[in-house]
């Protein structure tokens, strides 16, 4: 008989499992829901639903290039001790070897892509069920161009950078050295933005309120607080954007003019046009153990 996507996509809301999963399950059970939920549990699918609503926040992010495309992105899991699993981290780069290879838009549709022989949904839910955790694809960004990854700290930290050069320069050794020395710093500095011109208008105008604010709380008046304004959010700029910021080996000069220095060395063009920063688990809820409350749930049962 036909499977309805309706009723696959039931399926899958009650138990969480992958929709192949659920299709093969629902035809073998004749469309009986129940009959098919049963299947699923017995072949130990759908055991990962009960670890779907954990917190995830540990796991670790990566960056990778693959023929002139790259991908970094983030992957969660419950505990710190799993990115150390060397099948979490083998599935992680198979994600990333996906989002090179099939360009996917969303987290949703890159689940639903067919890799290696099996959907990466599929793959996600193997490794729940092996490694008995939840885990969750959270985020990834795609690139194109002279790329170069890093990855700090076996993963709680992982940068891609994007550069606009020639051929030539780009095979050299001393601008491999640069581009690294590049990454390094953005994975230690935390820029938000790449120069100026990236900083939006009403972020910068809130920067200057805040500053005037400070000025005028030391008690400077009104007119000289303003010019204070404008020689403090030079500092500002040093701080968040990445080709004012003072280079760390360096601190006498920014990272433009490392950039700069760099190409007339090599000889020709050295331009950063992009990059991302992710960081493992920011701005995710960390979970809380509490012993106490653990025993006393134990004592209860």
């Amino acid at each position: 008989m036909a499977i309805s996507a309706k009723d696959v996509q039931s399926l899958r809301e009650q138990t969480g499992c992958g929709m192949m999963d659920c299709k093969k399950a629902l035809t073998e059970a004749g469309g009986d829901m129940e009959k098919a939920v049963e299947l699923l549990r017995e072949k130990g699918l759908a055991a990962a639903q009960k670890k779907a609503g954990r917190i995830a926040a540990e796991g670790m992010v990566y960056s990778i290039v693959e023929d002139g495309k790259g991908a970094i992105v983030e992957v969660n899991s419950e505990t710190d001790f799993v990115a150390k699993n060397e099948g979490f981290r083998a599935f992680v780069d198979k994600v990333a070897r996906a989002i090179i290879k099939h360009q996917p838009a969303t987290v949703e549709e890159l689940l639903t892509l067919d890799f290696e022989g099996e959907t990466i949904e599929a793959s996600l839910q193997e490794k729940i069920l092996t490694i008995g955790e939840n885990i969750k694809i959270r985020r990834f960004e795609k690139y194109d161009g002279v790329l170069v990854p890093y990855i700090h700290g076996g993963g709680t930290h992982a940068v891609m950078v994007n550069f606009d050069t020639d051929a030539e320069t780009a095979k050299k050794p001393e601008f491999t050295e640069y581009a690294k020395n590049v990454a390094m710093q953005i994975a230690a500095l935390n820029p938000s933005f790449l120069d100026k011109t990236d900083v939006p208008s009403d972020t910068l105008e809130k920067e200057k309120e805040i500053l005037k604010q400070q000025a005028l709380n030391e008690g400077k008046p009104e007119e000289i607080a303003e010019k204070m304004v404008l020689g403090r959010i030079n500092k500002y700029y040093k701080e968040v954007c990445l080709l004012e910021q003072p280079y760390v080996k360096d601190d006498k000069i920014s990272v433009g003019q490392y950039t700069e220095q760099t190409a007339k060395e090599l000889g020709g063009k050295i331009k950063i046009t992009a990059f991302s920063r992710y960081e493992k688990g920011e701005g995710l809820e960390k979970r809380q153990d509490d012993f106490a409350a653990e025993v006393a749930s134990m004592q209860k049962k």
